[in-house]
């Protein structure tokens, strides 16, 4: 009897928590929901009910399509270069050498930076006027170059750029991993005449799911929503062709002035996300291998 009072009294202290989520997702995205069902401008006080049509104006729209390819490219090419770069930077670093302290630290430090701050900065590296690229180009007598007039350029920074300032939580987690694996299954391997990749491939990589999972779906989570650097770097352009889902919210709202269009998009945008997140847990979740 008094564990049941214990429990139940434990479960009290979830309320807050439970209550500040339904203030802050769980009403926010009823209202959006709610708002793709009609035709509004942002700001009058007429609405008109619309139904679908707003969901079927998505099936048309040219650079929607766009921002969701450009979606997938920033989603799926920011995880898989930030797991990477995690991943061999927690390697790096677990060996123990001296300074590995301060390594770690200025790969985990750009996350420090806010996304919009981090896209101004390397926007004075790629601007065309005075860019330190273009300045570096200059001191071999090259020509510079306009890195963001191309839409195929512009995406491939951006996902750079967004790759090298979110690795460090990749390495972070799987850096827990690494430590978290006994020392004994390298030692019995070693006896074995196991190699270094060997090593690698038998112990290290099935054990390392867990933060693997973690890793992936954090990384791809972020990386599908991602705004602020698109902001800061392109704003979209040149003529729409940067675009995120995310950012193309915000141009259909406050610059076509289509709100409940841009609820639509940000309903399938949240089943989208939410729909590959489950995937991926669900198929890490298959292989963790337990010791």
């Amino acid at each position: 009897m008094k564990r049941k009072l214990k429990k139940s009294s434990m479960n009290l202290f979830y309320v807050p928590a439970l209550a500040v989520m339904l203030v802050f997702i769980g009403l926010p995205l009823l209202n959006g929901v709610k708002l793709s069902f009609f035709k509004w401008n942002g700001y009058s006080q007429n609405m008109t009910w619309t139904g679908l049509s707003n969901y079927g104006d998505m099936f048309s729209d040219k650079n929607l399509r766009v921002s969701f390819l450009n979606t997938l490219l920033y989603g799926f090419g920011s995880m898989f270069l930030e797991n990477i770069l995690g991943l061999l930077a927690a390697l790096f670093v677990n060996s123990r050498f001296k300074g590995h302290t301060a390594v770690r630290t200025f790969v985990y430090m750009p996350i420090m930076i806010s996304s919009l701050v981090m896209g101004y900065i390397m926007y004075y590296f790629v601007q065309f006027d005075h860019g330190i690229l273009n300045e570096i180009l200059g001191w071999f007598g090259r020509e510079p170059v306009d890195w963001l007039a191309d839409a195929s350029r512009g995406r491939i920074l951006i996902t750079v750029i967004n790759s090298w300032q979110y690795c460090g939580t990749s390495m972070v987690l799987y850096l827990a991993g690494l430590q978290g694996i006994p020392d004994l299954y390298y030692e019995a391997a070693q006896i074995d005449g196991a190699s270094v990749m060997q090593r690698f491939r038998r112990i290290t990589m099935p054990l390392l799911v867990p933060a693997i999972s973690s890793a992936v779906v954090i990384n791809l989570i972020g990386s599908l929503k991602l705004n602020d650097i698109i902001i800061s770097l392109t704003n979209g352009g040149p003529a729409q062709k940067t675009h995120s889902l995310s950012t193309y919210i915000s141009y259909a709202y406050f610059r076509i002035e289509r709100a409940g269009y841009a609820s639509a998009i940000g309903v399938f945008m949240f089943a989208f996300i939410l729909a590959v997140s489950m995937v991926a847990n669900r198929y890490f979740r298959k292989r963790e291998v337990e010791y």
